[in-house]
């Protein structure tokens, strides 16, 4: 006999996620899965020495890895994933990475008292 425990009763009867604007996915993880992979496609062309890279690529693969995460339910994942991609995106559009064209006016990067300038 099949017998439903309470956290696979309440996905499979589940109508809301009781978020606004956030809709039930009928099938989440395959789709978290997706999101990952492209991210880490899109940051694999990102220049291996960015530092965003790195710390991004870690993060998502980590993610990958267990996919039980603590951001709330599975379709709050999925949201935040899709902005990762999104960021990871805008990255590569912008080349972040790449040096300024101008340089920043004096004091542009001092703040709480850190007077430190950026490497150039």
């Amino acid at each position: 006999m099949f017998r439903l425990t309470r956290p696979l009763l309440q996905q499979v009867l589940k109508k809301t996620t009781g978020i606004t604007g956030l809709a039930v996915h009928p099938n989440p993880l395959p789709e978290l899965a997706r999101t990952y992979e492209s991210t880490l496609s899109v940051l694999s062309t990102i220049p291996h020495a960015s530092v965003y890279r790195q710390s991004a690529e870690a993060l998502t693969k980590h993610k990958l890895d267990i996919r039980q995460l603590d951001e709330g339910q599975i379709e709050e994942s999925l949201d935040i994933a899709k902005d990762e991609l999104k960021v990871a995106e805008n990255i590569l559009e912008w080349k972040a990475w790449e040096p300024l064209e101008e340089r920043p006016p004096p004091g542009q990067w001092e703040y709480f008292g850190n007077t430190s300038s950026p490497v150039s």
